[in-house]
């Protein structure tokens, strides 16, 4: 999707579409980062000085609910940020950059069917965060 999409869907939602909120929208869009609410505030507010930290946190409220931006749990407990992904897939996370990568995880749903049958579950979603160390930082 576009910045221009997700600006149509949040004003689809009842959003007004503010400078602020439109700068936090183009960050979110393009970041192959895992960003926190504070990372967003502090890295979006040089283009937008009037940026408030809690149109951020609302901001991203919103772009979650409308599944355009994905909840990111970090090790340290804070949670991060990162456009939704497309179709099946789950994330390798850097833990010295934030850098994240989606993969493909079809394979896996025998596997996660099992372990529900195994203690009585019926699987209906999961959820899968891989962290390790991204090529360029193992090369640091």
């Amino acid at each position: 999707m576009t910045t221009n999409s997700w600006l149509t869907a949040l004003q689809e939602n009842g959003y007004r579409l503010t400078s602020a909120r439109r700068a936090v929208v183009e960050k979110m869009a393009h970041t192959r980062t895992a960003l926190n609410p504070l990372e967003v505030y502090d890295q979006t507010r040089a283009a937008c000085p009037g940026l408030g930290l809690v149109t951020v946190y609302r901001t991203l409220e919103k772009l979650e609910e409308l599944g355009l931006i994905q909840r990111v749990h970090q090790p340290g407990g804070c949670n991060a940020y990162l456009p939704s992904a497309h179709g099946h897939q789950h994330l390798l996370i850097c833990r010295a950059c934030g850098k994240a990568e989606y993969f493909e995880g079809d394979n896996l749903d025998e596997f996660f069917a099992r372990v529900g049958q195994q203690n009585g579950f019926t699987i209906s979603e999961h959820w899968l965060q891989l962290f390790g160390l991204c090529p360029t930082c193992q090369a640091k």
